[in-house]
């Protein structure tokens, strides 16, 4: 289906503010709700956790291993794929991303035990591999670097929704157990998978490829968009090519490194916080879902709200920073105290997720352009995403040997700390060409 330009060519632009708030309006729905599908599918077995065990004799171990798994596929794909969506175009690539994960995802309804369990985590990452870094690529092509962090915080909306309303709407299908002789955990993972599907052809309808194919804007407006994006990129380091070796700078290693440290909070919470939970008293699943959502909803605020005042290489890194210790501090918190303080303490900490976040592709997106950017991308997601396994991983581990998940939490929060230190560090691309500008000063890239 191509896109037909609807506008006056020869209209005159319009003015940046307005071309911006039309660019949000246009991309970001269609981006946050993919990703909220994304994250429904990708976690909602955190809320089967229990029922996996009871069921199929999945134990906490074989679980965590299994949620890991995810990370292990998806990482090892995020490079190729993004590269075939830098070639093939974001459209296309998505809802076929879209397709295949929601056709996985549905299919978990009918694991028998952890080798099917396993396999289908395995296959769930292959198919979803790319969504993240792709669109992190894709906002490169629509906004400037003031707008991208605060464009990426919009994005990051989607895990905050997904969690929020995943465990109302996975008890709620829960509900269905007994239903045509399937477990209410059956009806979950066909119900919240197949949505991924019919949506895909939303996107392929709806998503342009880039401003110069968008119809709702003028030829005029696109190439001013796509002419400061690629005066932005020459500002930068930005080197081109293709080679793996223009990801191996210190800074994108930095990078990656604090990623890894963010990804492994990240995805720990998700999978663990249901069940940790449920362990503070007697409550429905219902009930579980609905105190589950808290520190989302606390994310959500901090995503729309944050972002934005990354608007320079220098606010950006202090921001970083701060919000690494900051989840630090919430995760000690939740770790020490009882319940409702406990509560809090995640909800402290899940403030900064993505804010965070959004920052941290602000730098690889600061020193890489064309083909290395589409591959840099997809690099540094994928070593970040190993956090994602060894996040879960080693959290069921701990639960399992010493039957209190909060000591792995404890673990986390010192992890944060180390990280922090770390992102004092980075150094985004023009503020590299800044430093070496100076007579007798130099800083290796």
């Amino acid at each position: 289906m191509t896109m037909t330009r609807t506008l006056d060519p020869h209209a005159p632009p319009r003015d940046a503010a307005t071309l911006n708030r039309l660019l949000f309006t246009k991309l970001m729905p269609l981006l946050i709700a993919a990703y909220v599908l994304s994250f429904l599918d990708r976690t909602n077995i955190a809320l089967a956790k229990h029922h996996l065990d009871v069921d199929l004799g999945i134990s906490a171990a074989a679980y965590g291993l299994g949620a890991g798994l995810f990370f292990l596929t998806y990482a090892l794909s995020e490079i190729p794929s993004n590269l075939i969506m830098h070639r093939v175009g974001a459209r296309f690539w998505i809802a076929r991303i879209m397709i295949t994960w929601g056709l996985i995802s549905a299919a978990m309804a009918f694991v028998q035990g952890e080798t099917s369990f396993y396999l289908l985590r395995l296959l769930l990452g292959i198919a979803e591999a790319g969504l993240f870094p792709g669109v992190m690529l894709y906002l490169t092509y629509w906004f400037g670097r003031e707008q991208r962090a605060r464009a990426t915080g919009y994005f990051l909306l989607g895990v905050c929704l997904a969690n929020i309303i995943g465990g109302p709407l996975g008890a709620a299908l829960m509900q269905l157990d007994g239903v045509f002789g399937w477990r209410g955990w059956q009806w979950m993972f066909m119900l919240e998978g197949l949505p991924a599907v019919f949506f895909a052809f939303v996107v392929w309808k709806k998503l342009p490829d880039r401003p110069s194919k968008a119809p709702w804007l003028s030829a005029a407006e696109a190439q001013q968009i796509e002419r400061q994006l690629a005066t932005e990129a020459e500002e930068g380091t930005g080197y081109g090519g293709h080679g793996l070796k223009q990801c191996l700078t210190p800074q994108i290693l930095l990078a990656i490194f604090v990623y890894f440290c963010h990804q492994i909070t990240v995805y720990t919470v998700i999978f663990f916080l249901p069940g940790i939970i449920g362990k503070y008293g007697e409550m429905s699943a219902l009930q579980i879902g609905l105190l589950t959502s808290l520190p989302w909803l606390a994310a959500a605020i901090g995503a729309i709200a944050l972002p934005k005042f990354a608007s320079t290489p220098r606010r950006a890194r202090h921001m970083l920073v701060a919000g690494l210790l900051t989840m630090a501090l919430g995760l000690a918190i939740a770790s020490l105290a009882g319940p409702v303080i406990s509560l809090t303490g995640f909800c402290l900490s899940a403030v900064m997720f993505f804010v965070v976040q959004s920052i941290i592709f602000l730098y690889p997106a600061s020193r890489l352009k064309g083909a290395a950017l589409a591959g840099g991308l997809g690099f540094v997601n994928s070593c970040g995403l190993l956090g994602g396994f060894v996040g879960p991983s080693v959290m069921g581990l701990i639960e399992q040997s010493t039957g209190n998940a909060m000591n792995g939490m404890k673990v986390i929060a010192v992890v944060l700390v180390v990280a922090a230190l770390a992102a004092t560090r980075l150094r985004q691309g023009q503020e590299q060409r800044a430093v070496q500008a100076v007579p007798g000063r130099r800083q290796r890239a």
